[in-house]
């Protein structure tokens, strides 16, 4: 079994075969295997590294996303249907919930218990 890994090329499983083994008969196992850092793969030239259609459609829609979203400062494509819309639901919220600023992450406070020192009896 062991040789039919190596054969495939799998060393990370002919690790565990040869520490399972090794528990069983030392020598046998711990004989198959004399690299233990496997086979070198060669470098991959420039035109492997090219990437598939899919990839730079991807890539180049981020891209693009992220240049409108910055030229707009904010949301893409949001008209200003959104915008009222986004406006109304703060206002309701603000009314609900007691004002302040809903786009901010909160902030908390939770101040020292005051203990009393007990003397014993």
């Amino acid at each position: 079994m062991a040789a039919s890994l190596l054969r495939i090329g799998r060393l990370g499983s002919l690790k565990c075969v040869q520490a399972e083994s090794s528990l069983r008969r030392a020598p046998a196992a711990v004989a198959l295997c004399t690299n233990a850092g496997g086979p070198k793969k060669p470098k991959k030239s420039s035109s492997e590294t090219q990437l598939d259609p899919i990839q730079k459609l991807f890539l180049h829609s981020i891209r693009e996303y992220s240049s409108k979203s910055a030229a707009s400062g904010g949301l893409v494509d949001a008209g200003p249907a959104y915008e009222k819309n986004l406006a109304e639901e703060l206002t309701k919220l603000q009314r609900l919930y007691g004002g302040g600023d809903l786009t901010a992450f909160p902030e908390f406070k939770f101040p020292e218990p005051k203990l009393e020192e007990v003397a014993p009896k």
